[in-house]
């Protein structure tokens, strides 16, 4: 989901400030049949090498920041794929809503090294969805007999290039409207926060990119690396199960935003310092949950402007620190507890419908009331 495309929304609906606040979260959704997450995990299969060649896509003018570095990452750690930031241009992509990543090739370098084409193409939401650039590329990988996963918005790209028309998908819940209106023929899978179809995977809200991430390594080496690097990674459960009744309330989260963005008294001002070797699943999340606060900004700096990941991506940040330093970065997570963490911090800092606001746009489900249930179970 495009923050800007939120921020134009909430910005040309004034009236939906007297709106009712969002919703608590439903109960969770119940897991996904072995059956069925056996057939989609097949359907994920590297289609051409043992160890696959995967390209994550990235349009210089803007990349949804969690949709790209969350599966960079997460196939990178498992050990057994050559994953690659591969850049419509030379020179820096910068990412939405802050980042910015120095790509480890251009589309034309990655036709040049793998000319059979890529086993996986990872397309994350675009600044332009519908680029001439994006979609030809991924038409060509498509023709070529690569599979190509849409991330949350980065279907919109999917749809533009024809590849969804006949198949089944999904999308964030702000964009299913658009999609449709793009791909008519597209069957529309509800409850479901990853679909594979025929060689393209589409996912829901950005908040899937983790799990879907995960079924990818699982697909590739099997349950028990998988199993292992989710462990690792502090993630309980990555099969496809979602609620989507419990998003889409466009009434309520557009008037939440809106008293948000109007609430000057109360802006905040963010800023997170970071050092080599960070981690960069965490830093995606949490730049990514308090920059939808739409309650002051959000920076990431480092004094040297530029560090490299805990696995070797190459970040290019502010270099001076310009707001009040937010704690909870410098507090051990595990990657997989991040977002949560960062909802409960929100919270604390700002307001349980400020959270409940950020959830809903990264389409995960938190209240507060739930939080503190688990918090008491933990203790007992």
């Amino acid at each position: 989901m495009h923050r800007r495309d939120f921020l134009l929304t909430v910005a040309t609906a004034p009236a939906l400030v007297a709106c009712a606040s969002l919703k608590e979260a439903g109960a969770l959704p119940p897991p996904v049949p072995a059956e069925e997450h056996a057939a989609t995990l097949a359907a994920m299969r590297p289609p051409k090498r043992a160890r696959p060649v995967i390209a994550v896509l990235l349009d210089n003018r803007g990349t949804e920041t969690t949709d790209a570095i969350i599966p960079w990452s997460v196939l990178k750690r498992s050990g057994r794929a050559d994953v690659f930031c591969v850049a419509l241009e030379p020179g820096l992509a910068r990412m939405m809503p802050v980042l910015s990543v120095e790509p480890e090739l251009t589309a034309a370098d990655f036709d040049g090294a793998y000319t059979d084409g890529a086993d996986y193409v990872i397309v994350p939401a675009l600044h332009d969805p519908k680029s001439p650039a994006a979609v030809q590329w991924i038409q060509r990988q498509s023709d070529s007999g690569a599979h190509i996963v849409g991330v949350c918005a980065g279907g919109l790209t999917l749809g533009h290039a024809g590849l969804l028309e006949g198949r089944r998908g999904t999308t964030h819940w702000f964009h299913r409207s658009e999609l449709a209106h793009i791909s008519p023929g597209m069957t529309w899978v509800s409850d479901r926060r990853y679909v594979a179809d025929r060689g393209v995977i589409t996912t829901t809200g950005i908040s899937a990119s983790l799990p879907v991430s995960l079924a990818l390594v699982e697909a590739i080496t099997g349950p028990e690396p998988a199993t292992r690097l989710a462990r690792e990674l502090g993630v309980a459960q990555h099969d496809a199960r979602h609620a989507s009744s419990a998003f889409g309330s466009r009434n309520a989260i557009y008037s939440e935003g809106a008293r948000n963005t109007l609430h000057l008294a109360g802006r905040r001002n963010l800023a997170a310092r970071v050092e080599a070797g960070v981690d960069e699943i965490q830093l995606a999340i949490l730049a990514d949950a308090w920059s939808r606060t739409y309650r002051g900004s959000f920076k990431v700096f480092a004094p040297s402007g530029r560090v490299t990941s805990r696995n070797g991506l190459k970040l290019c940040l502010e270099t001076g620190q310009k707001g009040e330093a937010l704690e909870q970065f410098a507090k051990p997570s595990l990657p997989g507890q991040v977002l949560e963490r960062s909802l409960d911090a929100i919270c604390e800092k700002f307001s349980a419908s400020t959270a409940r606001l950020v959830a809903h746009q990264l389409e995960v489900m938190w209240s507060p009331v739930a939080r503190q249930a688990q918090g008491r179970s933990a203790q007992t």
